[in-house]
């Protein structure tokens, strides 16, 4: 099963309604992933679907992550192609800004019509998310990394390889 892009849509927009601060893609991508590994690990179910690599510096989401990039990088694809689908669908609930630094690009998501939609979720799905969000309300992304590698799977884990 494929990502669930109408739910990481949704969680963008909650977290935009809460006003995460630092929300960038690689905060969300952190944040994402804390989610489906604590739900994971109580529940038994993962709430986005998407599986998590270890990279040098924090989990990365497999196939979020990619959409991320053609963003980023501004990439033309073929009609046909399925990511295409998924970032037209994303766009559906948001606007994304693609910020260009000196050393790297930093993605911004912007509120447009739409507004959080809990329906998509479970009820412990919504207590899981409402968890990360709240504890990492004011973090920055660079510790919310940090927090990852406290968790002994992220740690025992090979960069590069899947965690979850």
């Amino acid at each position: 099963m494929p990502c669930d892009i109408t739910k990481i849509a949704n969680v963008i927009l909650y977290m935009l309604h809460k006003q995460v601060k630092h929300l960038n893609q690689k905060k969300l991508s952190i944040m994402l992933f804390l989610m489906d590994y604590n739900h994971l690990e109580y529940c038994n179910t993962k709430i986005f679907n998407d599986e998590y690599t270890k990279d040098s510096r924090s989990p990365k989401p497999k196939i979020l992550g990619e959409l991320f990039d053609i963003i980023a990088k501004k990439e033309d694809l073929d009609e046909d192609d399925e990511r295409l689908y998924l970032i037209q669908e994303l766009l559906e609930y948001l606007d994304i800004e693609v910020d260009t630094k000196d050393k790297f690009v930093e993605l911004k998501f912007i509120k447009m019509q739409e507004d959080f939609d809990d329906t998509p979720f479970s009820k412990d799905e919504l207590k899981t998310i409402h968890k990360i969000v709240s504890e990492y309300l004011e973090v920055t992304p660079r510790k919310i990394a940090n927090a990852c590698f406290e968790i002994d799977k992220v740690r025992k884990t090979k960069n590069g390889e899947m965690i979850i």
